[in-house]
């Protein structure tokens, strides 16, 4: 037999190819290359496909509206199916096949679905540069739909998943992005479009950043984008915080004498004397019963957070996390917010939302202002964690503020430096206090929220 490809199986194998190779070339340049242009548009119209497909400047919802029987083959485009699984990388799947027909060359239907995914990625991910107004905005977020969409979910579903370094993250990028080089408050003003704006950490560091030149309906929406992304990251945040160790057993607590207490194999065990070969039954004489009581001793939570822009991440994290722990009980959580001024925040600890609107980010480090207001917080010593999130990048001062810092930490207290806690765990500490908070013992934490989450845990409960 045979399995040589055929004259048609080479062309098809080539036409999918002059399909991708023109999208590399327009995702890393925008100026078109005449020679693909050309080759692509005589593709597409082969396909019987409209010539808008190729236009980068055309929205996907255009090209649905003029040719709806387009819509459908969009719709899980790239989602698995039983008979053709979806690339892992969509953007992956552009990059060529090797030599025509080396590994099966396409048919026809392949060539169309390349002309198709051609078309979402290059609208999606070929952004440009340079100011952005409202329409374009409106224009990638729907277009970013289309493509969720392709992979078999809801328009907006993949950017609400958001964070780290997968597709969702490289989503909200890039509108997060796409909001910075345009005027946010146009956005915001139109409350059909804010409502398309999808919650991500770029996204509310612009809003902390403008807040305070927002009125009106502009400065509702900023609240209620800002309340929706509080909420989403509490969620994950109480659920993690539910899921990590609550202590160590109080075996000075005598243990309740319940049914669900009850340690049966130890009561076997401790009753086989008992037993009698006769009766062949186990009599019982005394039952022992499982410790199950925590020790849970009163403790106070001084979390202090550098306000910087180079910290919003982790500080809305920690603004988040204290709030969850302040709800917990014989927990006394106190919050200060720093730049060049130190700002207590613990009357509204128990309110992440409220606290982001009264946090005004950027201006220089000043750790020691702030050192002035924790310490006369800490009553009990043995009994106290002092969180302190920041990178520790100080004004000249960086000697003065470690100084309070050793003193804090000799004095009994459970101190925790903090270089970030976010999703991807980047993150930028001064060497000079990595290296003496790694010689105090109080080494540096950093990486995923989690890590905080089980130090407090393990301290507080």
């Amino acid at each position: 037999m045979n399995d040589s490809p055929t004259p048609v199986d080479l062309a098809d194998a080539n036409r999918r190819q002059v399909l991708y190779w023109r999208l590399l070339a327009r995702l890393f340049d925008p100026d078109e290359q005449p020679t693909l242009e050309s080759a692509s548009m005589a593709v597409v119209e082969d396909l019987g496909l409209p010539a808008a497909l190729l236009d980068p400047a055309v929205s996907v919802d255009t090209v649905v509206q003029r040719f709806p029987a387009v819509a459908d083959e969009l719709r899980g485009l790239l989602s698995p199916t039983p008979d053709a699984p979806a690339a892992a990388d969509p953007v992956a799947e552009a990059g060529g096949d090797g030599p025509p027909g080396a590994s099966g060359a396409p048919g026809a239907a392949e060539v169309r679905r390349a002309a198709l995914v051609s078309k979402l990625l290059l609208n999606v991910f070929a952004t440009g540069h340079g100011a952005v107004d409202a329409g374009q905005l409106a224009r990638w977020q729907s277009d970013a739909g289309w493509f969720e969409q392709a992979l078999g979910m809801e328009p907006g579903g993949l950017r609400r998943q958001g964070g780290g370094d997968g597709l969702g993250g490289v989503l909200a990028g890039i509108e997060g992005d796409l909001v910075r080089r345009m005027h946010l408050r146009e956005v915001l003003a139109d409350p059909v479009l804010a409502s398309r704006l999808t919650p991500s950490m770029s996204l509310i560091e612009q809003l902390l950043r403008d807040k305070a030149n927002l009125s009106g309906v502009a400065l509702a929406n900023a609240k209620a984008l800002i309340r929706r992304f509080v909420d989403e990251v509490a969620e994950v945040l109480r659920t993690q915080v539910a899921q990590t160790s609550v202590g160590v057993v109080d075996r000075s607590v005598p243990p309740k004498r319940v049914y669900r207490n009850l340690d049966l194999d130890r009561t076997i065990w401790q009753n086989l004397t008992n037993w009698s070969p006769e009766d062949e039954r186990l009599y019982v004489d005394r039952l022992y019963y499982r410790q199950t009581a925590r020790r849970v001793t009163p403790a106070r939570l001084i979390v202090v957070v550098d306000q910087s822009g180079s910290m919003v991440d982790s500080m809305v994290n920690c603004t988040i996390l204290a709030s969850i722990f302040a709800g917990l009980p014989k927990v006394d959580v106190h919050l200060i917010a720093y730049d060049t001024r130190a700002l207590d925040l613990t009357p509204w600890v128990h309110d992440p939302f409220e606290v982001l609107l009264r946090t005004k980010l950027g201006g220089g480090n000043d750790g020691p202002v702030a050192m002035a207001l924790a310490r006369p917080k800490i009553v009990e010593p043995k009994n106290t964690v002092m969180v302190w999130i920041s990178d520790f990048y100080e004004f000249d001062r960086s000697q003065p503020l470690f100084d309070g810092i050793e003193a804090v930490h000799r004095s009994g207290v459970r101190f925790i430096p903090v270089g970030s806690v976010n999703s991807s765990g980047q993150q930028s500490v001064n060497p000079w206090f990595r290296q003496r908070f790694k010689d105090l013992g109080t080494p540096v934490i950093s990486g995923h929220i989690r890590k905080l989450v089980f130090e407090l845990k393990s301290f507080l409960t």
